[in-house]
């Protein structure tokens, strides 16, 4: 499909949802209209006598009523926000070098500069159409340095999109690959600028806008009322303009990109591998180094820097990427920016939100972290945190400390009391199981269910999760614990945090340019909750991690790929997830007992906690 077919297609799709406008309003005036006929007939001495008076009498007011509903559902439609995503502004005071890049890029296009750059904490590029009243676009003036218009007056023309571009892309492209990657999505401000595409995406706009007003909760129940036919109705009108719109977009997207084949057409080919290895890159970064410190309240301030050690990382390891590893040589796209570690740390504060909910702003309990701390106050704090807990679990539950020649009087936080707790000799706890849940005849510990010597209240009792399929396969006494962390993980995610108010809590009065709905955060979370056996399997590693550090001078560590990482004499530890697992899943501990003293580690030997 050419530059003119695609464009064509795109218009007559535009002129398809024009005309779905145009009979929802004919419908809306169709009453009015026969109202009118029939009070001039009255008028005239023409349409007389008592069924055209009833006519009259019944019509007139629906006629009324329809109109104010039209003249309401038309209300809603222009007032509505329509959805913005969340970004990060790009002044051109910031980035220079990156606005004269775009304008050139128009330029050898022959298309309309977009209005302004922003950037988004994801892999991807769009335009973005922000001309509506409430997302409050710069001033005149400010367009017209930033498109390269001339004196005339600006409010005439109609405003071209803003330019969203990944910044990700930044930090691991090359300018010349950014220049490729961008050339098909500037392309696209060609078409947008044509009135009945713009006209077309406003009322779709609109629609999907008016919708998300009537899905709002009210208590009112008028207004609730109200909103429920409107959002009906613009529910009906988006279902016939669906397929016209989607074809539209894809018009769109073919002609900007026929119009895009001539620039740089070869490099664009190489650009969209580097896509592909970014976006690799940026979802690991994000769900193993990320999560586990927005987890614990602090978020990196440099997540895109880390994307280019993560990818660097993975052409050390990845024969098939090691040709990319000689880009590095060549002026990063990043450079484009004038200071690129402000935009960075607005990103990565902007990401920590998207993806895993966290507070606009750094406060007592959402920090950022450098990667040159990351070791010491995410993967050690994390750790400790981790064993603390399991051993609060523990205590709940009444286990006795390890067994030894010489048992302490108290009990102590050590891994050999972890171990002789989980090792079992008796049957694998399947879904459903309501049998004994305590460990094997022979045991030192007495069972998840049997209260301690002296201890007050009811007895712990078996939790609900026990009967989980996801704890299916595991021995008795790792199906009890791994559910009673679950429990105790539960409550303390429920307690109110200083760093996100609660519900109930007045908000913070709202950031202008934070133009989008942040109650539902995360918008896009990154993995699901973790099941009761990952967290089981999480503890006991921190646990081991912990006496591997504290008696045997282990040391935390980031590795870029895989997050968290236990390095012993410099080198990182990458076999012990399967001695977890046996443990958990056989009741097995004599692998991880071999592999412990093999390395020096000591699990009689008391850990610090968190």
């Amino acid at each position: 499909m050419g530059v003119e077919a695609g464009a064509q297609a795109a218009r007559a799709r535009a002129l398809a949802v024009l005309r779905i406008r145009s009979r929802a309003l004919a419908v809306a005036l169709l009453p009015a209209a026969v109202a009118v006929i029939l009070l001039a007939g009255a008028v005239g001495d023409r349409l007389e006598g008592p069924v055209w008076d009833a006519a009259r009498w019944v019509l007139t007011p629906f006629a009324v009523l329809v109109l104010l509903a039209a003249a309401g559902i038309a209300l809603v439609l222009a007032r509505a926000r329509p959805a913005m995503s969340p970004t990060v502004p790009v002044t051109e005071e910031a980035a220079p070098d990156l606005y004269r890049m775009v304008r050139d890029l128009a330029d050898r296009l022959d298309v309309p500069a977009p209005s302004a750059i922003a950037l988004t904490p994801d892999c991807d590029s769009w335009l973005e159409d922000r001309t509506h009243p409430a997302h409050a676009p710069p001033p005149a003036e400010e367009h017209r340095d930033i498109a390269g218009a001339g004196k005339q007056a600006h409010r005439r023309h109609p405003v071209a999109p803003v330019l969203v571009i990944g910044s990700p892309f930044l930090w691991w492209m090359r300018v010349g690959e950014l220049r490729a990657v961008l050339a098909p999505v500037i392309a696209g401000t060609g078409p947008s600028a044509h009135p009945d595409i713009a006209a077309a995406r406003r009322f779709v706009r609109g629609l999907d806008a008016a919708v998300a007003v009537a899905s709002e909760p009210r208590r009112d129940p008028v207004s609730r009322a109200v909103l429920a036919g409107v959002g009906w109705v613009a529910r009906i009108l988006l279902r016939s303009c669906r397929v016209h719109a989607a074809e539209l977009e894809r018009g769109v997207a073919a002609a900007a990109a026929e119009r895009a084949q001539a620039v740089d057409y070869g490099l664009r080919i190489v650009a969209q591998e580097q896509v592909g290895l970014a976006y690799a890159g940026w979802d690991r970064l994000l769900t193993r180094v990320a999560l586990p410190a927005w987890r614990m309240g602090r978020w990196p301030s440099r997540l895109d820097a880390g994307v280019v050690a993560a990818l660097t990382e993975l052409s050390r390891r990845d024969r098939l990427a090691e040709g990319f590893a000689s880009r590095l040589g060549e002026r990063p796209a990043c450079d484009l920016l004038e200071e690129p570690g402000t935009v960075d740390e607005a990103a990565s504060l902007l990401a920590a939100r998207l993806f895993h909910g966290g507070p606009a702003g750094p406060g007592p309990d959402w920090s950022p972290v450098d990667w040159s701390e990351y070791p010491d106050e995410v993967v050690d704090r994390k750790w400790r945190l981790d064993a603390a807990r399991l051993h609060r679990v523990l205590d709940a539950m009444g286990v006795r400390p390890a067994t030894g020649p010489t048992p302490p009087a108290t009990v102590a936080p050590t891994l050999s009391r972890v171990l002789d707790h989980l090792t079992d000799t008796g049957p694998v706890w399947t879904a459903g199981n309501t049998g004994a849940t305590g460990p094997a005849a022979g045991s030192t510990a007495p069972g998840p269910d049997t209260a301690p010597s002296g201890a007050t209240g009811p007895p712990p009792g078996r939790p609900d999760p026990l009967d989980d399929e996801d704890l299916a396969g595991t021995t008795a006494p790792s199906a009890t614990l791994a559910a009673r962390l679950s429990a105790e993980l539960a409550r303390e995610e429920a307690a109110p945090s200083p760093a996100a108010p609660s519900p109930a809590s007045p908000s913070p009065a709202p950031d202008p340019a934070a133009l989008w709905d942040d109650r539902a955060l995360p918008l896009f979370p990154l993995q699901p909750p973790r099941t009761a056996r990952e967290l089981l399997a999480d503890h006991l590693t921190a646990m081991v991690c912990c006496a591997a550090m504290d008696t045997a001078g282990a040391a935390p560590g980031l590795d870029w790929l895989d997050g968290p990482t236990l390095l012993i004499d410099g080198e990182r530890t990458a076999d012990l997830a399967p001695k977890v697992l046996t443990l958990i899943e056989d009741g097995d501990a004599t692998p991880l007992r071999v592999w412990l003293s093999q390395l020096g580690i000591r699990p009689e030997k008391p850990v610090r906690l968190g």
